[in-house]
This record gives structure tokens, sequence and C-alpha cells, in this order.
């Protein structure tokens, strides 16, 4: 199987713009949510905000001028000299962009409407293309000076997991020997208000899988990776990769989940097909636990299918970061490669934070308490990012970890088989 690497990470998140911050603060447990007014109409709502500086978009790239490009720009900085030489060594048009977002501009056509209904006219400097979803991968690919293969993955809370399937069949196929993918989403009314009509929203941090769950906070931010095939770009060390793809759509309803995890149960299952290993490899589920009455329900009944009768520590980082939407997919991918990195020194796991009230309609899940290691500290080697959307739209992620030895090791497992192979025909003989 030709092996996809994880060559390199951009971080803008609430929980910070550095791998090690980030990493600190997923193992600590350390929500980066908090109250903010002026998002929904009638109060505060607690959101995962990016409370950095933001970069400044370029003056030649004044046209994509957006909070959500600002965000992505941040994340962006982090892979630039990788981006650089992929260009001098395999060409521009040989390094593709494909991105998730779910809001993209629109908090900027927010402002240019408010400021049309005190002027009666739109700002000089408002485009609508700044909130079309194409906006933020046209962006990214104008900033690195990009011409391969471009495009923006919308499929709600699944579109920045989905573009690792997107990412692979552009490698796979020879379109492209280097894919920039990953997610931006940005906080605007639009979105607050829109999960608010639907009763989907919690005034309190938001209890995944609790008996007193009351729905989601949202929160913004963005993760980019540089996805490459054959690579020996790590000589050293550990090498982060992309085991397993799975895609699903069951399309039981709009915005409600089919709720025995029809959908998800096929995702989960075409990833660890596809990563050629056992369910029991799994040494920790990033769950989508959205906190919401349905989603939460139909998960837990997935993971029970898909995992019995051992299932592997989860925990769901929604209260870390908030409902990131389009970059969810991506942030809790970068999530995964953290922790499968080096970084992760005891093997350590992102506690699961809520009430500890367990709904007993739904199957109980062993969630990661806080300071939990891994089974005699052991490095993790699989891991799975569960992202289920609107729609039916269900994706799931397999992430490994294969260290500079582990070759010398599969040969030498492969060699004293054959040994023992030989040897055993020769006695039959």
């Amino acid at each position: 199987m030709t092996k996809i690497a994880i060559t390199q990470l951009g971080l803008c998140t609430p929980l910070g713009q550095t791998k090690e911050t980030v990493l600190a603060h997923l193992l600590n447990g350390k929500s980066g949510l908090k109250p903010q007014s002026g998002l929904l109409f009638d109060r505060s709502a607690m959101v995962g905000k990016v409370t950095c500086v933001l970069p400044t978009i370029p003056t030649p790239l004044s046209d994509y001028n957006t909070r959500n490009n600002q965000i992505l720009l941040c994340a962006a900085k982090q892979i630039e000299s990788a981006v650089h030489l992929a260009k001098k060594h395999y060409g521009q048009d040989r390094v593709g962009v494909v991105l998730g977002t779910s809001t993209s501009g629109i908090e900027s056509g927010e402002q240019a409407l408010k400021f049309y209904q005190k002027q009666h006219a739109f700002p000089e400097n408002y485009d609508y293309a700044l909130q079309e979803l194409g906006n933020t991968s046209e962006f990214l690919q104008a900033y690195f000076s990009l011409t391969g293969p471009c495009y923006t993955l919308s499929t709600a809370c699944s579109s920045s997991a989905k573009v690792f399937a997107s990412a692979r069949r552009l490698l796979m196929a020879d379109l492209c020997d280097m894919v920039i993918v990953g997610g931006s989403d940005s906080l605007c009314q639009l979105t607050l208000n829109g999960f608010d009509a639907l009763e989907s929203i919690s005034d309190k941090l938001c209890q995944p899988f609790s008996a007193n769950r009351q729905g989601i906070n949202i929160g913004e931010g963005a993760a980019l990776f540089t996805l490459e095939k054959n690579t020996s770009v790590h000589s050293s060390g550990a090498q982060i990769q992309l085991a397993g793809v799975g895609e699903s759509s069951d399309a039981h309803h709009i915005s409600a989940p089919q709720p025995e995890g029809r959908g998800a149960i096929a995702a989960m299952q075409a990833a660890i097909k596809d990563a050629n290993i056992q369910a029991s490899q799994i040494s920790y589920v990033n769950l989508h636990g959205t906190a919401t009455q349905k989603n939460d329900a139909m998960e837990s009944r997935a993971i029970q299918a898909v995992f019995q009768p051992v299932i592997p520590p989860v925990s769901s980082t929604k209260p870390l970061t908030g409902h990131t939407l389009g970059a969810a997919g991506a942030i809790e991918a970068a999530f995964c490669y953290l922790l499968l990195s080096d970084e992760n020194s005891h093997a350590q796991l992102p506690p699961h934070l809520w009430d500890k009230h367990i709904d007993s309609d739904n199957p109980a899940l062993p969630f990661v308490e806080r300071n939990e290691l891994t089974h005699h500290k052991q490095k993790l080697r699989y891991i799975m990012s569960n992202s289920f959307a609107f729609g039916g739209s269900n994706a799931s992620l397999i992430f490994s970890r294969e260290d500079d030895n582990a070759g010398e090791k599969n040969a030498g497992e492969d060699s004293a088989r054959k040994d023992n192979a030989r040897k055993k025909r020769t006695n039959h003989d």
C-alpha cells in the first residue's frame, strides 16, 4: 500500500497557535471557551474564539481580506517553508490545495449588510465573493503562488475530514506530489443563530454524552497539513501517516443522524478496512461528540457496534474548542497528529470533559479520565477521528505512527516467517 505521509502541520485554534501549546492544553483539558456577546441576538454565547493577533492579509491579496482567511493565514505561515521547498522540487503546478469550510467570509457579509442598513450602500471594499465557499482555497493558492488543483469541500461538519480522501486521490492519480489540506471556519451570527433556531445551542460548557447535555458550543479555527506519498522526509524519528479513510452518506435526514448510526458504522468500518488493520488495533477514538441529543445517542451505538467487545478509550474535544464546524475535521485530525508525535512522550490521552452523569438510554463508553495514559505508557500507533455531518455525510479517518525502525522490524518479521516456512517444508519433506 502506498503510504501517505503528513509532513507538516499549521494551527490556529482557541487552544493556541503552536503545536506545543495546543498539545499541552489538549492533554490538560484546558478549555478555550468563553462567553461572548454580539453573536446571538438575545444573549451571550459560550464560544471558542481565536484570541491571538491575526496576521494581516498582504496588500496584493486584499481582495481576500476576511477574518476567516486571516485565521487560515496564521496556520499557513507555519507550513510556508515546506510549501516553498515543494514548489522548488516538484513545481508549482504539482502542489494542490483542498480545504473544507462552512462559513468562509460570511462574517464580512454580515458587516457589509449592517453598513448597508445605515448608509443604504455597501462598503466600497466589499465583494460578495468574500463569502463564497471557494474563497478560502483560492486565497491559499494565491498566497503560495500555486497552479495545481484547487477546490473547497463544504459538507457541513465533515468538510475538512473529507479533504484527506480528496487529497489522497490526487496523489494516487499522480496529479499532485504534495497536497495542502485542512479547513478554516470563523464565528459569525448566521451560524450561531441558525443553530439556536434548531434549539441546539448550550448556554453553558457543552457536556458530550451526558444525560444533562443541552447542545453544542460553536468555535472557530484552522488547521493545515501537507500530504505527500512515498516520502522519506523524516529520515529519523516517527512519521505520522494517513492510514485509512472511510466515507459514507446515509441521507437519513437533513439535520438528524440515522438513529442507530448505520452511516457512522459504515464509515468507521471502511476506514479500518482501508488501513488494513483490526478494530482492536485502534488505541483511541476522537469522537464527533457534539453534545446534542441525537448525535451522541447515535455515535455511542455506532462505537459499540464497531468495537465491541473491547472499546478503546474515547473522548470528545468539543468542550475544549467548541464545534468548529467545517474546520472541525481538520482541527481534530491535528489533535490526532499531536497525540502520535514524539512530543506526547508519555502517550497521554485528552480527557473527556463532562459532569459524568451517564445517559442510561445509550451504551456506556470508556471515556478518558484526566491524566490517563495508554496501557504501559506504550506509544500510540493507530488513532481514529470521526466527523458526522448534516445530511448524513460521514467521514472517519485513521492516523498511524511509524517509527524509523519499523521497516527493519517488519523486514525481520518477514524473514523469520520465511525461515519458519522453509523449516516446515523441510521437515514435511
